[in-house]
């Protein structure tokens, strides 16, 4: 469950950071990490990439509903 809400946190920061890419040609990970080139924004697309993959998972999945 843990892991679902990161890789759910760090989907999020990628769709963020590509609407900002798509809309004002700005990209936020690449200016707070030091350019799209830097070690640790490559760390970032990586590890958003990989939530991307993880999360595919939730489609699959079956849901258990908390009975009231």
């Amino acid at each position: 469950m843990i892991m679902d809400k990161i890789a759910l946190l760090l989907v999020i920061i990628g769709a963020v950071n590509w609407g900002l890419v798509g809309i004002f040609n700005f990209d936020l990970v690449a200016s707070i990490f030091g350019g799209q080139t830097a070690m640790l924004s490559r760390i970032i697309y990586t590890l958003v990439g990989a939530a991307g993959l993880w999360c595919i998972s939730l489609l699959f999945r079956e849901r258990e509903y908390a009975k009231e």
